[in-house]
């Protein structure tokens, strides 16, 4: 039967390389980021309903949605982050499962759910299992002031804007070290795909 698991992990945790490597041992990953870049792309409903609310400026000049600003309007504004939640949160959500079935009908032995913010969606009341990533946390500051242009102080805002990631651990049935040996972390996960492949 096939297991659904959840994979997240703090930003700059490493999340991607654990499910690329999931994805490279024939799992399907039904990657939550994707989707929503899907459901808030050129055209769609939720994206007309986001410029409704935020304004043109919410939009590029092609119609596509103005991501940077969007992020940048929202983070420091919890009024504004949750509008922005009530609108793209069931459209994602309904796009998911439609994914995880679509996974689902080829019988793999587990269909990997990649969500950064899992916990914070209620994600985790659907899977068998959650996998979380982690990395000390000098090397996550490091990764994310590096990956993403930040300075020390933006960088050390964005980690705390997450649940943090030692509570996401507690709640983990699996903890995949990804902290800076590539091949401890791959070995980690062939270790993990024998339980799952079982």
């Amino acid at each position: 039967m096939t297991k659904i698991v959840g994979l997240t992990g703090g930003i700059a945790s490493g999340k991607s390389t654990v499910s690329a490597m999931m994805a490279a041992a024939g799992l399907p990953v039904v990657d939550a980021d994707k989707i929503a870049w899907q459901v808030e792309g050129l055209g769609q409903p939720t994206t007309a309903k986001i410029a409704r609310y935020f304004g043109p400026q919410a939009l590029l000049a092609d119609g596509s949605l103005n991501r940077a600003w969007l992020g940048k309007h929202v983070f420091d504004d919890q009024q504004a982050l949750a509008a922005l939640t009530a609108m793209t949160s069931l459209p994602i959500q309904y796009a998911m499962f439609e994914a995880i079935v679509a996974a689902g009908k080829a019988h793999p032995a587990a269909v990997i759910l990649d969500v950064p913010l899992l916990f914070e969606s209620g994600w985790p009341n659907v899977c068998d299992q959650v996998v979380v990533v982690t990395a000390p946390h000098a090397v996550i500051l490091q990764r994310l002031m590096a990956r993403n242009g930040l300075n020390e102080a933006d960088a050390l805002a964005r980690m705390a804007s997450q649940i943090p990631l030692a509570d996401k651990v507690r709640q983990a049935d699996v903890v995949i070290d990804n902290g800076a040996d590539i091949e401890k972390t791959r070995s980690a996960v062939l270790k993990w795909l024998k339980t799952i492949n079982c």
